[in-house]
């Protein structure tokens, strides 16, 4: 974080996005022995991204609805992250990561190792979004957005619930010991 310019952790997140989609999922469902289960799933090439970033040790969450993944739509979330007082962000290497108009905001970037969500807090959000609301056919993006938007919006109304999602030991541990003190050899 100190290479990445990060002067003050108060504000750190950790950020991702999560494609949303009409593409169904079929839920696994107890039945009596030997009933057919039977479950409608929709397939509509449609879909919009949820960006959110996850502040584990406050017990936040920010986010906002993106028609793409592309530079322009990043730098308006980091824009928006950067109002809300954040100041650091924490994610993946996603190429619209690491646009030059995004560094550009000027809230210090650090980047995740490649191919590596277990590090990312954000992603117990989505599972957590996933499990309420795959297994239903909605017919309407707008509709599936809804659904999310109230997961979401319960889930920011428990700071309890993201900490004990999203606040993990090790993020906890460096971010209350930062900047890390050099060990005299």
């Amino acid at each position: 974080m100190e290479e990445a310019g990060v002067e003050d952790t108060s504000g750190v997140v950790w950020q991702d996005e999560m494609r949303v989609g009409l593409i169904g999922q079929v839920r696994r469902v107890w039945v009596p022995k030997g009933e057919k289960i039977r479950q409608a799933v929709e397939v509509t090439y449609e879909w919009t991204y949820l960006n959110l970033a996850v502040d584990g040790v406050e017990g936040k969450i920010y986010w906002e609805w993106k028609p793409d993944m592309k530079q322009g739509s990043t730098v308006e979330f980091v824009e928006s992250l950067e109002e809300e007082g954040v100041t650091g962000i924490v994610w993946d290497r996603a190429p619209c990561h690491r646009a030059k108009s995004v560094e550009a905001v000027g809230v210090p970037l650090v980047e995740q190792p490649a191919y590596s969500p277990e590090l990312n807090p954000a992603e117990r959000v989505f599972e957590e979004i996933r499990g309420e609301v795959k297994g239903e056919v909605y017919g309407e993006l707008e509709k599936k957005e809804e659904a999310v938007e109230r997961v979401l919006e319960r889930l920011a109304a428990d700071p309890e619930k993201i900490e004990s999602l999203t606040g993990w030991d090790w993020i906890r541990e460096n971010i209350e010991h930062f900047p890390l003190e050099q060990v005299a050899s």
